[in-house]
C-alpha cells in the first residue's frame, strides 16, 4: 500500500500540472511571450498548414478541395518547378558557404583586440543591416557602359558592349548568389562572436597539456564543441535565411525576374498570395517551404552534434 502511494506520488511529481505549481513564477514570466508566440507564430502556421487545403480569395470564405493545391503544384506549376530548383541551389550553395564563412570570420576576428574586434564586427555585419546595400549592387550590375561592372569589363577590353547583366537569365542566379552571399554575415555571425567570447580559456590550456599542437586541433576539439548551442543556433538562422530568400530576387532582378530565372519559393508565394489573391495556392506553398525548413534543420541539427565527437 505505501509503495503503491509513494509511486502515486512519484508520478504526480513528474506530472505537468505539478512542475506548473512548484515553478509557477517561472511560467508567470513566460506566460506574456508564449502567448505572442502562440497567437503571431504557432497559430498562423496552423491556420495557413488548413488553408492550403481550401480555395480562398480572401473575400469569400474558405472552400475545402482536399489535395487539389498540392497536385496542382507538381503537376500543373511550371514556376513552382523553377523556383523550387532555384531556392535548393540558392541554399545549397549560400548556406553552407555562408555558415562556414560567418564561423571562420568570428574565429579570425575573436583573436583581435577588443576595440578592433568591435570595429570589424561591425564592417563585417553592416552590409546585413544596411537599407543601401541593393542601392549599391544595382550600380555595380547596371545595364549600361555606367554600371561599375561593365565599365570596369570594358576598359580591360573583356567586353565589347555593355550588357544588361540582370535581364539575361544566364547570369542572373549567379549574381543573386554573389549578393546573398555578401549580405550573409548576419545574426548567425553575432552568434558565433558571442560564443567565441564564453569559452573558458583555461580550455586551450588543458589542450595543450594533452597534446594539442595546432589552432586547428584547438578548433576542431575545444572551441567547436563548447559553442554547440551557438552552432545550432547559427545553423537554423543561416537554413532559413537561404531558404527564404526573396528580397534579392525582387530588388535585383524585378518581379517576375527574366523567364523566371530569379524566382524563388517566397517570390512565388508572394506573387499568388498578395498580387493573385489565392491564398490556399499560396498556404500551400507556405506549407512545403516550412516543412523543408523543418527538415534541413533537423539534418543539420544530426550532423552538428558530431562536432568535436
Amino acid at each position: 500500500m505505501e509503495k503503491t502511494a509513494v509511486v502515486g506520488k512519484k508520478r504526480n511529481e513528474g506530472s505537468l500540472s505539478f512542475r506548473i505549481k512548484k515553478n509557477r513564477a517561472v511560467y508567470l514570466m513566460l506566460a506574456p511571450y508564449f502567448i505572442l508566440f502562440f497567437f503571431f507564430t504557432i497559430l498562423p502556421v496552423l491556420t495557413s498548414m488548413a488553408l492550403s487545403f481550401s480555395s480562398f480569395n480572401v473575400l469569400e470564405p474558405p472552400v475545402f478541395t482536399g489535395w487539389s493545391n498540392y497536385i496542382r503544384l507538381f503537376l500543373d506549376d511550371d514556376i513552382f518547378k523553377t523556383a523550387l530548383k532555384n531556392t535548393l541551389i540558392l541554399a545549397v550553395v549560400t548556406g553552407p558557404i555562408s555558415y562556414i564563412m560567418c564561423l571562420m570570420f568570428a574565429w579570425i576576428i575573436n583573436e583581435f583586440k577588443p576595440w578592433m574586434r568591435a570595429f570589424l564586427t561591425l564592417i563585417f555585419y553592416a552590409p546585413s543591416i544596411s537599407g543601401n546595400a541593393y542601392m549599391v549592387w544595382n550600380l555595380i550590375l547596371k545595364g549600361d557602359r555606367y554600371g561599375f561592372l561593365n565599365g570596369m569589363l570594358m576598359e580591360l577590353n573583356l567586353i565589347e558592349t555593355a550588357r544588361i547583366w540582370m535581364k539575361d537569365e544566364k547570369y542572373v542566379l549567379l549574381f543573386l548568389i554573389v549578393v546573398q552571399l555578401w549580405l550573409s554575415l548576419g545574426t548567425g555571425f553575432l552568434t558565433f562572436i558571442a560564443g567565441l567570447q564564453t569559452i573558458d580559456k583555461a580550455l586551450y590550456e588543458a589542450g595543450a597539456v594533452d597534446g594539442l599542437k595546432n589552432r586547428w586541433q584547438e578548433l576542431w576539439y575545444i572551441t567547436l564543441p563548447s559553442m554547440k548551442p551557438q552552432l545550432m543556433f547559427g545553423a537554423v538562422m543561416q537554413i532559413t535565411q537561404s531558404l527564404a530568400i526573396s528580397d534579392v530576387s525582387i530588388n535585383l532582378a524585378g518581379s517576375p525576374s527574366v523567364n523566371y530565372a530569379g524566382a524563388t519559393l517566397v517570390t512565388h508565394l508572394i506573387d499568388q498570395g498578395t498580387i493573385r489573391y489565392e491564398m490556399g495556392y499560396a498556404s500551400a506553398i507556405a506549407t512545403l517551404l516550412f516543412l523543408l525548413m523543418i527538415g534541413t534543420n533537423k539534418l543539420a541539427q544530426k550532423i552538428l552534434r558530431k562536432v568535436g565527437t
